[in-house]
């Protein structure tokens, strides 16, 4: 049974591999430059954001580079793959295509979160074989590696949902600069739909909302042990609601009738299942302790979902952060006055199609910074992101 199932999961094995799929370069790139050594990358990121499709078009493109009898893919979740342990996988697939222990080995595990001694096991077969791992996982928990098993060995690589580049490139849009009028159009269904990638091409609202209770009652409910699940389903909608907003987890406690700690630790499921992002306050460490963090949704489309279509400008903001996340940007907060987005030596002002007040500008001109970008129409944005 294990044979076939193997077979089932490396069709690559016996004919040439064409999944139907579109490449994502920005991410595609990097794994490339990956595969040139030993080593482990993790692939993070919100449950099917297209990890799993990354992985397969790699192997796509590897199975004309090397022996595909050499490649090997299994999701972890299966119900069959989950009894066995790693290792007698790999000697499975050894077996399967007689391939020797000195002979190079290029391992796709899928969805690793939640599997027991996940970090040993990947840790022992990059110390025996002459290997390149790939792991996905839909939670961050991937990355608790308290024993340090992996340090040295790996890297990781957080896929994220489209951008707007990317996703006129799943809509198939293309244009010619004389038409660039007709990509605002495409930006405000952009706005609409979000970036998860199924749901991009098939627009079906099912699609969604089975992902986001996927990840609260499987992803957070069962394997965190939350037995209150609709409390985690209103938090989640406050959540959505305050995107783009400061949140105070002593307030929300109030409104929801808990403790704070329970509400900080539902708080802290759902970064860990990528649901949402949160940025601190700039200043000193206490200044970042004691201030309300600002919450944004992972996926627009999800929050569009949970809250309708409104609040513009709060959704803009939302996809502004999109594009300087891997800044690691805070937020400025002085005498009641707030200024979005500050990193390394930039500052970032985001209005939808509205004006900084006079407070804001004071603070705005005081900053120090190289950089002072005011984005208040879609076209500041499409510069902002050298689309024009």
């Amino acid at each position: 049974m294990i044979s076939e199932e193997l077979f089932h999961f490396n069709p690559w094995w016996e004919k040439e591999y064409k999944p139907d799929l579109i490449k994502r370069e920005k991410f595609l790139a990097i794994m490339r430059q990956k595969i040139k050594r030993k080593t482990i990358v993790l692939l993070t990121g919100l449950r099917r954001v297209g990890k799993t499709s990354l992985m397969k078009l790699l192997i796509s493109e590897l199975q004309y580079e090397i022996n595909p009898k050499n490649i090997f893919y299994v999701s972890l979740d299966s119900v069959i793959i989950e009894k066995f342990k790693l290792f007698e996988l790999i000697r499975e697939f050894r077996k399967i295509n007689e391939i020797k222990r000195d002979e190079k080995i290029f391992l796709f595990f899928d969805e690793v979160a939640y599997r027991e001694n996940i970090h040993i096991e990947l840790k022992n077969l990059y110390d025996s074989e002459n290997v390149v791992i790939f792991a996905s996982s839909s939670s961050s928990s991937i990355l608790r590696d308290k024993k340090g098993l992996l340090t040295g060995r790996s890297s990781v690589i957080e896929v994220t949902p489209l951008d707007f580049k990317e996703f006129l490139l799943f809509k198939n849009l293309k244009f010619q600069k004389s038409e660039f009028y007709l990509v605002e159009k495409y930006f405000e269904k952009y706005l609409q739909l979000g970036g998860i990638p199924e749901y991009v091409l098939t627009e079906d609202i099912e699609y969604l909302d089975n992902l986001i209770d996927s990840i609260i009652y499987k992803d957070i409910a069962y394997y965190r042990g939350v037995k209150d699940v609709e409390l985690l389903k209103t938090f989640f909608r406050l959540l959505m609601e305050r995107s783009g907003k400061n949140l105070s987890i002593s307030k929300i406690s109030k409104v929801l009738n808990k403790s704070s700690e329970t509400i900080k630790r539902f708080f802290d499921y759902f970064l860990e299942t990528y649901l949402i992002f949160a940025i601190e306050r700039c200043g000193k460490l206490n200044e970042r302790i004691r201030s309300p963090k600002k919450v944004y949704a992972s996926d627009i489309g999800i929050r569009n979902s949970i809250t309708g279509l409104k609040d513009h400008g709060s959704i803009f903001e939302n996809i502004v952060f999109f594009e300087i996340r891997d800044h690691k940007p805070c937020y400025v907060f002085q005498s009641g006055i707030e200024i979005d987005f500050k990193y390394k030596d930039t500052i970032i002002e985001v209005k939808y199609n509205s004006e900084m007040n006079e407070k804001q500008k004071v603070l705005f001109d005081s900053i120090k910074a190289k950089n002072k970008i005011l984005i208040k129409s879609f076209e500041d944005y499409c510069k902002f992101i050298n689309l024009i």
